[in-house]
């Protein structure tokens, strides 16, 4: 109920928005950068940046917004999982964009942009001609072309030679990765999926310019850019909520992913001693490893070649969650007598696995706290099959 009546204030406030291309705007009309607060989903844990035109003269106070999609678009979910949902540029009421924030508890902040008025008319004749049917949509992209990046983007398109981005605030040296480290805790189910879905392209050092993937970012860019003259770009900072006090709960560690890993991995360790000491093993045990890991890899191979995200190539998620162990399910479920050279195939997931622990070691791609139990488990799993194999 909490999203959907965030929702409807959202896209009441896109539809009854401002419907005049034409607007006449006064001498004290100013554009500000919003910048909004990380809220407790998912899908705000960034936060967010949009435009603000406000004319007191003409009583106009608008918010563009880079950061909307239709819920009407054919095989929405299907292009949503693709990466092919087109987003648009959305026009609203500025009152009706901050009663959602307020509602989420979420702070906003602007700054008011120091633009003469041809400037900000230049500004708003782009944002209108950008907002037609024709023009409003574009391809998302959640590190390079996204509601943040878009801020920087259409002020260098129309003031490209009038307004210096510096980033000199940039003091650190992250990768895409560590950026979202520093907004989703590792041991969250969040990361957990973020470090599946990803490869390794985003374990790549950002350059000061890509940080502004991240509102907070965009929000200091802004800050230290400076004019022709050598003004600062933004002349008043405004806090229109304030940041509310942190009444957010802990997640229980209990029902962390890595706390769920280590149980897993202690019935696996019960199951395989029991194995060793009664000379067996469990086949149901050894079909439902190669189930799941089989299902991830497939999960981790259409992400990679089947979808249009920029992100989730070259994911080496692939050596531990392995499509081809489907093919073996059957095999290894067998009641049959087993076959001597069924240990190769063990083997080989092993090797797989020191193959990505490696490239861990090297950082050449970062994994998810939470498989570092589930690699163990797989570890002493197949090490035994490879030992009872060899037995037979």
């Amino acid at each position: 109920m909490k999203k959907l009546v965030f929702l409807l204030f959202f896209f009441l406030g896109i539809a009854f928005g401002q419907n005049d291309s034409q607007i006449q705007l006064s001498p004290e009309a100013t554009f500000s950068v919003i910048t909004c607060g990380p809220g407790s989903e998912l899908y705000s844990t960034f936060g967010h940046n949009a435009f603000r035109l406000k004319d007191p003269v003409y009583n106009y106070d608008v918010v563009y917004n880079y950061g909307t999609f239709d819920f009407n678009t054919p095989f929405f979910y299907i292009k949503f999982a693709q990466g092919k949902l087109p987003y648009q540029l959305g026009r609203s009421s500025f009152k009706n964009f901050v009663y959602a924030y307020k509602y989420e508890k979420r702070w906003v902040k602007e700054q008011v942009l120091n633009l003469s008025p041809n400037q900000v008319q230049t500004l708003l004749a782009y944002l209108e001609n950008n907002y037609k049917e024709e023009n409003r949509s574009y391809k998302y992209d959640f590190f390079f072309n996204n509601c943040a990046t878009k801020i920087g983007e259409v002020l260098r398109k129309n003031f490209d030679d009038e307004i210096e981005f510096s980033y000199n605030h940039i003091t650190t040296e992250k990768t895409f990765r560590d950026l979202i480290y520093d907004y989703v805790d590792k041991n969250s189910w969040s990361s957990f999926g973020i470090d599946i879905a990803l490869g390794s392209v985003i374990d790549r050092e950002a350059t000061a310019k890509e940080y502004d993937f991240l509102p907070d970012y965009v929000y200091k860019s802004v800050e230290n850019a400076t004019l022709q003259n050598g003004e600062s770009l933004v002349k008043e900072v405004n806090v229109i909520l304030k940041e509310p006090k942190n009444t957010q709960k802990a997640g229980s560690f209990a029902l962390s992913p890595y706390f769920i890993s280590t149980i897993l991995l202690l019935i696996v360790l019960i199951i395989t001693f029991l194995d060793f000491k009664h000379k067996k093993r469990t086949r149901w045990l050894d079909a439902a490893l190669l189930l799941i890991t089989g299902l991830g890899g497939i999960m981790v191979l259409l992400l990679w070649f089947a979808t249009d995200h920029s992100m989730t190539v070259n994911n080496w998620n692939l050596l531990w969650v392995f499509p081809i162990n489907l093919l073996f399910i059957r095999k290894f479920r067998s009641k049959q007598k087993e076959a001597k050279n069924r240990w190769k195939y063990t083997a080989f997931l092993i090797g797989l696995i020191v193959i990505l622990l490696f490239l861990w070691l090297l950082q050449f791609q970062v994994f998810a706290l939470a498989a570092i139990p589930l690699l163990i488990m797989l570890l002493i799993r197949y090490s035994y099959l490879t030992y009872y194999f060899l037995k037979q």
